[in-house]
């Protein structure tokens, strides 16, 4: 699968992974900033963005498609940065590829598995007939029935697109996600430790990693540091950018 990114930058890679119902045009901002001193591709993950559909969709198969693109760049080895979903499929590429990646850095998301936590998400969007609406204003107002947070409508219909006649039309696939959601819920298991550098960034007010995942997250990443960004919640690098930005770049500089 040939995996849509948006690339920027010179200097070593940096590969970003977006999290459940993203893009890579979600990290625009922060893209454009790595990019002054690295060369960083920020990928579309499969059923996402402008990158191909599928009903396969594991974290086995999208961190094949990782190494697939590195192949086709011909890059031999990359710092991988992910968040949340992204987070995960960066924990599974550097377990599956230790010899492709250099650091490694998860954004608010732990290792272990997760109970369902956007159930109310997916039965808004099934809900959400686009063909209808003719107007963002209306798609947003539609939706803002079912989800109340402004922040999450804007990075769902940031998934908004128009097909060739104008009407609206899902970039994601909505329906292969749900089918597999189970399994994007999953545990990120390995016998074998990833032991190259890691970075592991939460928000202080989010719950996605908590204390308690530490020792097994050190089990399977025994060179991995913690940090965390005081006031920040799950979308750490959008709610604190520029102490998010400072994170990473103190820790991809280190020899």
């Amino acid at each position: 699968m040939k995996l849509y990114y948006h690339f920027t930058g010179h200097g070593h890679p940096l590969v970003i992974l977006h999290g459940l119902f993203g893009s890579g045009d979600n990290w625009y901002t922060l893209s454009n900033f790595f990019g002054e001193k690295y060369k960083v591709l920020a990928v579309d993950q499969r059923n996402h963005g402008r990158s191909p559909h599928s009903d396969v969709f594991n974290y086995k198969v999208m961190a094949d498609d990782l190494n697939d693109l590195l192949i086709h760049e011909g890059i031999s080895a990359t710092y991988v940065l992910g968040h949340s979903m992204g987070g995960k499929t960066a924990m599974q590429f550097a377990l599956s590829y230790p010899e492709k990646v250099d650091k490694l850095i998860v954004v608010d998301i732990a290792h272990r598995a997760y109970p369902p936590q956007h159930d109310k998400i997916f039965e808004a969007l099934f809900a959400l007939k686009l063909h209808r609406y003719k107007m963002r204003a209306e798609l947003d107002s539609a939706l803002s029935e079912h989800i109340p947070d402004y922040a999450v409508r804007q990075l769902l219909l940031k998934n908004v697109a128009r097909d060739e006649a104008g009407n609206f039309k899902w970039k994601m696939d909505v329906r292969a996600i749900h089918k597999n959601y189970d399994g994007i819920n999953r545990e990120i298991r390995s016998e074998t430790p990833f032991r190259k550098p890691a970075l592991f960034i939460r928000g202080s007010r989010s719950r996605y990693i908590l204390e308690d995942d530490l020792p097994g997250i050190k089990s399977i990443f025994p060179s991995a540091e913690f940090a965390t960004i005081e006031g920040a919640g799950h979308w750490v690098h959008a709610e604190a950018p520029q102490k998010f930005a400072q994170s990473v770049m103190e820790f991809l500089s280190r020899p």
